[in-house]
């Protein structure tokens, strides 16, 4: 057998991990095609989201796959950026019980594949404990394929993943005042 496809072989067990960056739209739609695409395998999936809220159209579909679970969140907080000091406090410690909740079921092995939406964020806002998650990242069960969306991504988070991809904005209508349209943005 040749070298390259021991390498490759090598791989097919091991699951990599995926970022999915960039100020560009279709980071969570990458994602969510990756789950799909991975339930249609048989593979389960577990799929969390940070700082979105829960009426998007992605969610009503997903929700309906038996072979991924979504971790719904009672609240949405909206911007982080534009939270007063007290909904910061209360954004923090449902996040925190979030991450802690995905944690404890990946540790469980049934899921194949974890998907974690606008990781970045809540990475880069200390709402997901930074270094935990790179611990977890260097250290997550070997067949786990785990992606993650977001902008900004840590170099760090960059040198650990297998694949990279940017999303990259180069003309977007809420530049000329068109809003997020329900079935297309979100």
């Amino acid at each position: 057998m040749s070298r390259i496809l021991q390498e490759g072989a090598m791989f097919m067990d091991s699951g990599l991990i995926h970022i999915y960056c960039g100020d560009g739209k279709g980071k969570t739609s990458a994602a969510a095609g990756l789950a799909v695409r991975a339930a249609g395998w048989g593979k389960r999936i577990l799929f969390t989201r940070f700082l979105k809220n829960e009426n998007s159209g992605e969610l009503k579909v997903l929700d309906k796959i038996p072979e991924i679970e979504v971790l719904h969140l009672e609240k949405s907080y909206g911007f982080y950026s534009s939270l007063n000091a007290e909904e910061k406090k209360e954004a923090e410690e449902t996040y925190r019980k979030l991450w802690e909740k995905t944690m404890q079921l990946i540790s469980g092995g049934s899921y194949d594949v974890l998907v974690v939406d606008e990781f970045m964020a809540a990475y880069n806002y200390g709402l997901i404990p930074q270094e935990e998650a790179l611990c977890f990242l260097k250290e997550k069960p070997e067949g786990l394929e785990v992606v993650l969306t977001g902008r900004n991504p840590d170099p760090r988070l960059v040198e650990l993943a297998d694949y990279v991809s940017e999303i990259r904005r180069i003309r977007h209508p809420f530049d000329r005042g068109v809003q997020a349209r329900k079935g297309i943005e979100y």
